[in-house]
Formats: structure tokens, C-alpha cells, sequence
């Protein structure tokens, strides 16, 4: 660790969520000391009031937004929040970015025109998206309905993106003004994903693919607001494409290490009973 990292205070947005709880887990487990933002804490990404509280003092900051990082909120918002965090002295910044989407691009933009010392790190379709989120009610019912076809995607562990921007933070300069890319260790195919999770669980599961488009009315069915489930409906229409199908080195080159398989996380979400009806 960085001599000058040894007593940071690191800011985690979403720090209940998906990705931050895990991001505060490393970052303590690394000696840094965790602010957790979330609205539990007082923190609320849609009220730039509850902004300067949490970040004035931290050394960093880690910012996830809770809505697609592609959408015009999280754009206004990143924007914001890390124009702010500049201001009130917070200079190092890293970012939750989404390999390959397009929509990302104007939040990147805004962020890495902020002023900050900034890291984007973009990662692949997380490995947790099938435990935690709402891909989970489906495959308890014994089938995932999704939009992805038969396009081969390199699914990440997302404690090993926890522990790539605990490292990044750690690191000094040496990732400042980078956009790091990181995927698991293999492609799969959703079909092979949940054929995987089924083999963990000792249980039967079935992958039917649909189109985007019908994807977007399951959406709506199941009371995602009808302006939101267009915009994910273009961004499945193009992250699921293909564009993604190749691995990247950038958890070997960063941590040193392979990342963590699929077939691990799966075994051991199963054992947790994650699918369990």
C-alpha cells in the first residue's frame, strides 16, 4: 500500500449494494478506513444536499451509480457528485463503468472532465446479477428469461472488482487517468451460465432467449416504469450483441492473480441456498 493510502478515508457510494458492500469489505480488510454512503447512512444520490456531509474529510471516493451508468441521470448526477467531491478536496475518484455499453460514454465524459485525479474501471456482466437482483425470482422458478441469445460473455466476480479498485485506491498514481477493463477467466453463454448454476444445485433450470424488445414488455410486467424499461431495452439491444465475447487482462495485470471462475461463484451461492424456492 501506498505510503501516503495508509490512514485514507474512502467515501463508498451504494455501500449496501451489489458492488460497494464488497468495495467496503476490501477496502477495510486493506486498512483503510470506510465511510459507507447509502440512504441508509443519509446519502442520496437524487439529493445533492446530502453530498458535501459525506464527502468533506474522505481522501477518495468510490461512485457506483444505482441506475444504469448509461442513463441521463447517472450522466447529471456522476458529473455532479464528482465536481463537488473536487471542490471539497476529494480529488481521487474511480468509477463503476460498464464494459462495452455505449450509453456510459457522456457519464465517463462528465467524470473524467471533473477535475479529479479519475479511474474508470468497466466491467463485464456481473457473475452476481444471477444471485442477487432480479434474475434471481426466475431461475427459483426454474427458468431465466433474458435477452442475450447465445452470446458468449466473460462473467466477472464482483469481490474481484472490489478488489481491483481497493487497488486502484492503494496504488498511487499509478492508475490515475486510466480506464481499466476487467472480465472474468472464460466466456459462457447464459445458457452455459445457468446450465452451470443448475449443476451447483442439483436442480433443473431453463435459459429461453428473447429478443430485447420482448424483454422490455417482462420489464413492464413486472412494474418497471415504461421510459425505463425503453432505455434498457436499447442498452440490451447493444451490450448483448457480441461486442464483448473476448477476456481482458486487467485483473492479472492489477491484482496479480486470475480471477475468480464462474463455477466457484456458483457452487458457492448455491451452497448459501440463493435458489432455493
Amino acid at each position: 500500500m501506498a505510503e501516503n493510502t495508509r490512514d485514507m478515508t474512502v467515501l463508498v457510494t451504494g455501500a449496501t449494494g451489489r458492488t460497494g458492500s464488497r468495495v467496503a469489505a476490501a477496502a477495510r480488510a486493506a486498512g483503510l478506513r470506510v465511510r459507507a454512503a447509502s440512504r441508509a447512512t443519509g446519502f442520496d444520490w437524487e439529493d445533492a444536499s446530502t453530498w458535501a456531509g459525506a464527502l468533506r474529510g474522505a481522501g477518495a471516493a468510490y461512485l457506483a451509480h444505482p441506475t444504469d451508468v448509461g442513463s441521463p441521470d447517472a450522466t447529471k448526477a456522476v458529473g455532479a457528485l464528482a465536481r463537488e467531491a473536487v471542490g471539497l478536496g476529494v480529488r481521487r475518484l474511480v468509477l463503476l463503468s460498464a464494459r462495452g455499453e455505449d450509453q456510459a460514454r457522456p457519464t465517463e465524459e462528465a467524470f473524467r472532465t471533473s477535475g479529479a485525479d479519475w479511474t474508470i474501471v468497466r466491467a463485464s456482466w456481473f457473475s452476481q446479477n444471477f444471485s442477487e437482483g432480479p434474475l434471481v425470482e426466475g431461475l427459483r422458478r426454474g427458468e431465466l428469461v433474458f435477452p442475450a441469445g447465445e452470446v458468449r460473455e466473460p462473467f466477472i466476480d464482483v469481490r474481484d472488482i472490489a478488489d481491483v479498485v481497493v487497488a486502484v485506491l492503494t496504488g498511487g498514481d499509478r492508475y490515475c487517468g486510466r480506464e481499466l477493463e476487467i472480465t472474468g477467466p472464460r466466456l459462457l453463454t447464459f445458457r452455459e451460465a445457468v446450465a452451470e448454476i443448475a449443476r451447483a444445485g442439483g436442480g433443473e433450470l431453463v435459459y429461453t432467449p428473447v429478443t430485447a424488445r420482448e424483454y422490455g414488455d417482462v420489464l413492464t410486467g413486472f412494474g418497471v416504469p415504461a421510459a425505463e424499461a425503453a432505455f434498457l431495452v436499447g442498452v440490451f439491444g447493444t451490450l448483448l450483441d457480441g461486442r464483448n465475447s473476448r477476456l481482458s487482462d486487467g485483473v492479472r495485470e492489477i491484482l496479480g492473480r486470475a480471477p475468480r471462475d464462474f463455477a466457484a461463484f456458483a457452487r458457492e451461492a448455491a451452497a448459501d441456498g440463493v435458489w432455493k424456492a
